[in-house]
């Protein structure tokens, strides 16, 4: 074999190589900008679990302990190692810089939802000053003006109501509940209207839905989208058939613990 035609042998070989370990690589998950991961850091890989599913939310609880904001649903849970930054901000950060300023390359909004579990105001003042530190990457409201970033964070819990409609620059809205669903705060002060599911409905997906719940769902939905307001709910029973009715509704973002079956059923309606 000459020279030549064996280095052409080669770089055919090496070609083959290169193709044949792409065709094996998972191809990058669809985003799926109604799946929201409920309590995700309890997963084994906290947000990139969600990540790795398509999930355009993200929930995580914190606590103020010594100056830092630690991650964890109850006290005894929680370790200096699991902080908001280190779960979710920095590895968010770094996707975003290696993923061309986005989350996901076909999707733009991208949410973390923090509720709040220790003092409200404390706290907050604690998140305002750590988010600061991200400005490149969140959403930022200056007055009336919107600067929308690759992440947006919505507080929820203990919410500092008052300090965070106070202030003039900021990098997070609040998460309302149905007492806020006929306020004319601007939509980046108030995204989201969140509420359990059970406080509203009986149904929990056994048989149809009532029609008088099927209504109520539709017009608590119509009336926050009103005020280009977002809506979640809290507690739904985790079945097709109530996630059937939430899609059905409009309801913007579906919560659940088991991120595998949420992105089959969600793929499997698109």
């Amino acid at each position: 074999m000459s020279s030549r035609s064996f280095h052409f042998v080669a770089a055919c070989f090496a070609t083959a190589l290169i193709a044949g370990a792409r065709a094996e690589e998972p191809s990058a998950p669809r985003p799926l900008s109604q799946a929201h991961a409920h309590n995700d850091y309890w997963h084994e890989r906290p947000l990139l679990d969600a990540l790795d599913h398509g999930f355009c939310s993200v929930e995580a609880d914190i606590y103020l302990v010594d100056g830092k904001l630690l991650v964890g649903h109850d006290r005894h849970e929680l370790k200096s190692e699991r902080s908001l930054a280190a779960l979710y901000l920095d590895p968010l950060r770094d996707r975003v810089r290696s993923n061309r300023a986005r989350i996901y390359a076909t999707e733009a909004r991208f949410f973390l939802l923090v509720d709040v579990k220790s003092d409200a105001e404390a706290t907050y003042a604690a998140l305002h000053e750590l988010l600061a530190r991200y400005d490149d990457l969140l959403t930022k409201v200056d007055g009336q003006n919107v600067r929308e970033g690759a992440v947006t964070v919505v507080v929820s819990g203990n919410r500092a109501e008052k300090s965070i409609r106070s202030q003039k620059s900021r990098y997070a809205g609040i998460d309302g509940r149905p007492a806020d669903l006929d306020k004319t705060d601007p939509a980046h002060a108030l995204p989201w209207i969140s509420e359990n599911w059970n406080n509203q409905f009986r149904w929990k997906g056994d048989g149809p839905m009532p029609e008088d719940e099927r209504a109520k769902l539709r017009d608590y939905v119509a009336k926050a989208h009103r005020h280009g307001r977002l809506v979640r709910f809290w507690a739904t029973p985790e079945n097709e058939a109530v996630w059937k009715e939430l899609l059905a509704a409009n309801v913007d973002l579906i919560g659940t613990d088991d991120l595998g079956r949420l992105q089959r059923f969600l793929l499997q309606q698109k």
